[in-house]
């Protein structure tokens, strides 16, 4: 689809858009998959779709994400994943969806492999929000993220093990991990940004 803003034009043409299946049966290989919905909004200066996590949930409570979710059995491709989890978070329906592209997937240190889907959405979608997922949801300027001055590495120990872990300082809300390295390679992507993350996330911590 050719997109009306130059920025989504750019992501499109710099991210490739397969929307292969998965690759081996569910419950197979060494790590557990999971995929999230990188939605940006169809505005000359996009928007990206972030959450707080639910404080009640057990796995990082109070932490910003994307829409998104482990793949389940119905699922046939990470899109089916990342769509239905969207749908079934903040009320994002397929047809609000327009997919730009897939950026790599990324191992994070709880041992999922995650796969970020990039899409196009309007700019003010009307949003259900799960509360059993999230506290709130909002949409941050994409181009927060390509700037270097909020963009910081930490290096963080985890047993016996340590690695650098991107941070971003947006307002009141520090985001960091796979999210973070996600927007990152985003932000490369539409911006040039240059931002070198310092490790392989192909690769488990």
């Amino acid at each position: 689809m050719i997109h009306s803003t130059g920025l989504l034009r750019r992501v499109d043409a710099g991210l490739p858009l397969y929307k292969k299946a998965w690759k081996r049966p569910l419950g197979e290989g060494q790590w557990p998959q999971a995929a999230v919905l990188v939605a940006l909004t169809e505005e000359t200066e996009p928007r990206v779709l972030l959450g707080r996590r639910a404080m009640h949930l057990p796995l990082h409570p109070g932490e910003i994400a994307f829409a998104g979710g482990k793949r389940e059995v119905e699922d046939l491709s990470p899109w089916d994943t990342a769509t239905r989890e969207a749908m079934e978070e903040v009320g994002l329906s397929l047809g609000m969806i327009q997919p730009l592209g897939e950026l790599e997937p990324l191992m994070t240190r709880t041992g999922f492999e995650v796969f970020p889907c990039v899409a196009s959405v309007p700019a003010a979608p009307d949003l259900v929000v799960d509360l059993g997922e999230f506290d709130s949801v909002f949409f941050a300027p994409l181009a927060v993220f390509g700037d270097p001055a909020i963009f910081r590495l930490e290096t963080m120990s985890y047993g016996s093990k340590s690695c650098r872990v991107p941070h971003y300082q947006v307002g009141k809300d520090n985001v960091w991990g796979v999210t973070a390295a996600i927007l990152a390679l985003l932000a490369n992507v539409a911006y040039d940004a240059g931002l070198d993350l310092q490790r392989d996330w192909k690769q488990q911590p």
